[in-house]
Order: structure tokens, then sequence, then C-alpha cells
């Protein structure tokens, strides 16, 4: 297995510990199970969509859980009493699932929808107004200005 070391990044930087460990968690768990196939796209500056396939899922046994940093969605089969049936190809997927997305910090589900076998859960980025990047003026009374995405773009600079 190859596994990169951040020792040597840890001892030089300073409170960048959770950001290692996700990249170490990540490399485990992409050896892992690929079941329900999923997409990640961003549809506006601060929004995300997740779309999972969840064929032959009802939304009954697809939970939701968004907790701080983590979205987790499973998926459980309620068992139907298909014993007795015998097919001859068994191609759709019928196992229960779990998969876990980090979420960056500020970043909340908005919504969930079901629709033609696919989940899709809408995630947005609020950055709180004293996060955001603020303007000082030198010498004068007033307070800080927030600086909005826009205006930055304008001038050319790049808004955090």
């Amino acid at each position: 297995m190859n596994r990169f070391d951040f020792t040597p990044y840890r001892r030089t930087t300073v409170g960048f510990d959770r950001l290692f460990d996700l990249l170490e968690n990540a490399g485990r768990s992409a050896q892992g199970d690929n079941y329900p196939p999923f997409n990640i796209e961003r549809i506006e500056e601060n929004t995300y969509l997740v779309t999972i396939a969840v064929a032959g899922f009802k939304p009954e046994e697809i939970d939701i859980t968004a907790q701080q940093n983590l979205l987790i969605v499973s998926g459980a089969k309620a068992t139907e009493g298909n014993d007795n049936r015998d097919f001859l190809h068994l191609g759709i997927a019928n196992r229960n699932f779990e998969r876990r997305f980090q979420l960056a910090d500020h970043v909340f589900v908005k919504d969930a929808d079901l629709a033609d076998g696919l989940l899709s859960v809408t995630l947005e980025r609020q950055i709180p107004e004293e996060l955001k990047p603020r303007k000082i003026m030198i010498g004068g009374n007033t307070g800080p200005t927030v600086i909005e995405h826009d205006e930055a773009k304008k001038k050319g600079g790049k808004a955090a």
C-alpha cells in the first residue's frame, strides 16, 4: 500500500492537524466500496449538489444525517419476503449502503430530493459576516466595511 507520510509537514505547521487527518483518511477510504455511485458538482460559487444513484430505494428507506462537517447518507432496504422469487439474472444492486462526505466549515445541507432513482442533496456554504474580508480605512473613524465578492473580482483580486 502506498501511503504518503505527512510527518515532516506536521512538524513545521500549526493548526493543520485536521487537514492532514482528512488526507490520510481519504487514502484509506478510497480503497473501500464504490456503491452507490455519486456525483459532486458546483452549481454556484457557494452552492454544491451531491447526486447519488439509489435506484430501487424508496424515500422512507433512505436516511440523511448532517453533523458538523459530516454528511451521512445511508439506505436500508426493507425485507419484503422476496425469498421465493426465481431470478435468472440479478444485476440491480439491492443492498444496504452508507456514504460519508466530509464537509468544509460553514457548509450546510440546504435540501434533498429523490427523483428517477437519483437522490440530490444541495449543500450551501454560508460564511458568517465576521469571517468575510473587510476593508479597513486608514485614519478614519468609520468601522470596517465588508468587501463584496463582485467588487473584488472587478478589481482583479481573488476573494476568499
